[in-house]
């Protein structure tokens, strides 16, 4: 049975709140040697914005360290930090969501080691960061502070010895997933993932953000949309400006029931933005007068029920729009779970479904001993790495002269008597 950590080992250490203090943490971590273990916690769900407000580090000989960013503030210690560690490795567990944050702060890692993502590649069925220390090193942690508000100031002690419990194993965790990688002959594939995951550019602004509203795909009025998105567009300015999740503003149940049943008056407009919501000072009378404004609309000026799709359409809509895609996609997707079960790992960390659907959508080559060279290609351009094009390119290319779509049976689950 797993032996709980509740703390650790040499204590929980005091929080690093001055750029002085900061300039220690670099000295005692260039005394160490090995890889940096780092985490970030980020108040997500309270704040709008997605910096860090605390930064563990910890590295062998170097010392655990609680760093409170937002203290420090700009210091020339984070730089010079992120410079000389450039040819070390920072071990980071589910590292897409912590590198923007790091980045920001001045910490920009040159080579990473995910352990949530070498992990999966590995073929460990549970990856968050407490099953697998429980599963490699027969240690359990306590999580039960992962969703509080690190904004808050001063941070409980608690807290902290939860959050230093994030790096206090880590180095060791990486060296048990690369053991299981080495194992499996897969510690190139994790290598080349993770230098992926370092030069892939941030991700585009999304188009008209305000469709993803809860519950927006119930409403057909267009007047209802437009005034969705007016006032879509004022709460998240004015959450931006003020540091806050746009939820904790208003709701988007309290939105879509503004947009579908439009208060008589500026009173019951503002009564009803009150409703639930903790805030009481906003710009109630130019929400309003925005409000009225998109009430107004008319014809080309209001928003469409559904914006034309860019990418390629919905697989479900493939049978109809594209019968023989269809019948490829089916197939390929076959070749995909039957590899990846043979590589024991998820499907999509074998290839992205996205490059799956790109590949089979169009017409492909007519000579077989072209449609290799196609589908590599495309991967290839849709960013598959090397070892994904080698593993699943000659199962795709093979299935490409199907026609007529699989059929996969599915097997009734047997219920308990």
């Amino acid at each position: 049975m797993a032996e709980p950590l509740l703390a650790p080992i040499g204590g929980v250490p005091a929080l690093i709140e001055t750029s002085e203090d900061l300039g220690e943490v670099f000295s005692q971590l260039k005394s160490g040697s090995g890889p940096i273990a780092i985490d970030a916690e980020r108040a997500s769900g309270y704040k709008y914005s997605a910096r860090a407000y605390l930064i563990q580090i910890k590295r062998r000989g170097g010392g655990l360290h609680l760093i409170d960013p937002i203290a420090v503030g700009t210091s020339p210690y984070w730089a010079e930090m992120s410079e000389a560690f450039s040819d070390q490795e920072w071990i980071i567990h589910a590292s897409t969501q912590d590198l923007a944050c790091l980045r920001e702060v001045g910490i920009d890692p040159k080579i990473i080691f995910d352990t949530e993502l070498a992990g999966r590649i590995a073929g460990c069925e549970r990856v968050g960061l407490g099953p697998l220390t429980e599963q490699l090193l027969d240690v359990t942690l306590a999580k039960e502070h992962s969703a509080v508000d690190w904004s808050l100031r001063p941070l409980r002690p608690e807290w902290l010895n939860y959050a230093a419990l994030d790096v206090e194993l880590l180095i060791e965790l990486r060296d048990e997933i690369e053991k299981l990688l080495i194992a499996n002959k897969k510690l190139e594939w994790a290598k080349q993932d993770f230098a992926a995951i370092l030069k892939s550019p941030p991700p585009p602004p999304r188009k008209d953000p305000w469709r993803r509203t809860s519950g927006i795909h119930k409403i057909r009025d267009l007047k209802a949309l437009a005034l969705i998105r007016a006032l879509w567009d004022a709460r998240n300015e004015f959450a931006r400006e003020i540091d806050l999740a746009p939820g904790r503003v208003f709701n988007d149940e309290t939105l879509v029931l503004v947009a579908t049943k439009p208060p008589k008056g500026f009173g019951d407009f503002k009564k009803a933005l009150l409703r639930r919501t903790r805030l009481t000072s906003m710009p109630f009378e130019e929400w309003f007068q925005l409000f009225e404004a998109a009430q107004l609309l008319e014809g080309e000026d209001l928003p469409k029920l559904r914006m034309p799709s860019e990418g390629l359409p919905a697989p479900k809509m493939w049978q109809s729009r594209n019968p023989l895609g269809y019948a490829r996609l089916t197939h390929a997707r076959a070749a995909v779970i039957e590899c990846a079960a043979e590589n024991f790992m998820p499907a999509e960390n074998l290839i992205s479904p996205e490059s799956v659907r790109r590949v089979c959508w169009p017409t492909p080559p007519v000579e077989v001993e072209d449609r290799l060279k196609f589908v590599s290609a495309e991967l290839a351009e849709y960013g598959a790495r090397g070892w994904q094009i080698d593993l699943i390119a000659t199962p795709i290319a093979a299935i490409l002269g199907e026609t007529e779509p699989l059929i996969v049976e599915v097997v009734p689950e047997e219920t308990e008597e």
